[in-house]
């Protein structure tokens, strides 16, 4: 274990699940079945998105391959290079959720086979222990038995802030976004580097709705952003915040900045189906932090951020992960280079107005 820690070479390890997905679409459009899915393959993929070979052996995640995991998704997962640790698990069925869209992109979900749960035991006698950053997707409540847990295996101080300490990303599961929890949230955000609900789920933890018409409410999510900013974001409250907001881009919030960023894509007929989108955005946004800028780390936020909107634009320009390939400029993603996508976007910001 010792040589792990001495190594650092894993930048990215989630917590998130692996899931086969089955979507039902509204009509005519058919269903889909055996999509590579779950928020730890989409936070997965965001990070390997900004992690080209040989670094994509640093983009950490862990499969549960069950009797029946069908051998298409085992060369999917090959072909990404990552340093993903597959399990197999005869004795049991993958874990697989329905997913069905209705209209407005509401989404209902449903688990088919039984669900496997990642925790800090899975990480055990494995380099993915010594993670820079980790996606944690979970309750309050268990968002503070994941940190205190990993950081006691570790070895690591709970009650300060050290070099070694890695970056904790925290993605509040959406059914425990409500009132009763905005206790133990305020409490969790202590624990924490990076808080990332979507808009509703913010409003949520207050019982407010944030939508205002065609685009959400701007005011309120900044409204709300300053009270868990006040409580404090990380042991030293220097961290921060990033509200995902659909079409209407992200609210990137620490001590003593807030920013809006737009979504990459403007048009509607890019959005093919938005699986995933939240979750490929953090893996990207986890990757920033600990790589991007000339200065990593949490005052890297905002640059982190347009990371984690590219990682999403790629998520959701399709039904399942865009396609991967090489050529002699090196990789592309649905057949368009990260790097430009990125320039791209970084040149639209500089013309974008705040709303």
């Amino acid at each position: 274990m010792d040589s792990f820690h001495d190594e650092g070479n894993i930048d990215f390890c989630t917590l998130g699940m692996f899931i086969i997905d089955e979507i039902e679409f509204p009509p005519p459009k058919p269903p889909v079945k055996d999509i590579l899915g779950g928020a730890g393959s989409y936070s997965a993929l965001g990070a390997r998105i900004f992690s080209p070979p040989p670094t994509s052996k640093a983009v950490g995640w862990i499969v549960d391959c069950g009797s029946d995991f069908p051998p298409e998704l085992r060369h999917a997962i090959a072909q990404w290079d990552t340093g993903v640790f597959i399990r197999e698990t005869p004795d049991r069925l993958t874990t697989r959720g329905w997913n069905g869209y209705g209209e407005h992109e509401h989404r209902a979900f449903r688990y088919m086979t039984p669900k496997k749960r990642l925790d800090h035991r899975d990480l055990m006698l494995t380099p993915l222990l010594w993670s820079k950053s980790f996606h944690l997707i979970c309750s309050p409540t268990r968002c503070i038995e994941l940190v205190e847990s990993i950081l006691r295996s570790r070895g690591h101080p709970l009650d300060r802030k050290s070099d070694k300490r890695p970056l904790f990303i925290w993605e509040p599961v959406p059914d425990l976004c409500t009132p009763e929890e905005l206790t133990d949230c305020y409490k969790s955000l202590k624990y924490v580097d990076v808080v990332s609900p979507n808009h509703s789920e913010l409003g949520s933890f207050f019982g407010r709705k944030m939508d205002a018409g065609d685009h959400v409410d701007f005011r309120a999510i900044e409204d709300l952003c300053g009270k868990w900013l006040e409580n404090g974001v990380a042991l030293d409250k220097q961290g921060g915040i990033v509200i995902r907001a659909g079409k209407d881009g992200c609210f990137v919030a620490r001590q003593g900045f807030q920013k809006w960023m737009p979504a990459y894509h403007q048009s509607a007929d890019k959005v093919i189906d938005p699986t995933g989108g939240g979750n490929g955005f953090l893996g990207g946004l986890a990757i920033g932090l600990v790589k991007g800028g000339s200065n990593p780390g949490i005052q890297n936020l905002y640059e982190a951020a347009t990371w984690g909107s590219i990682s999403a634009s790629f998520a959701i320009e399709q039904v399942g992960m865009p396609a991967l390939s090489q050529d002699e400029g090196g990789e592309t993603w649905n057949g368009v280079r990260v790097e430009d996508r990125l320039s791209d976007f970084k040149q639209r910001l500089e013309k974008y107005v705040q709303p």
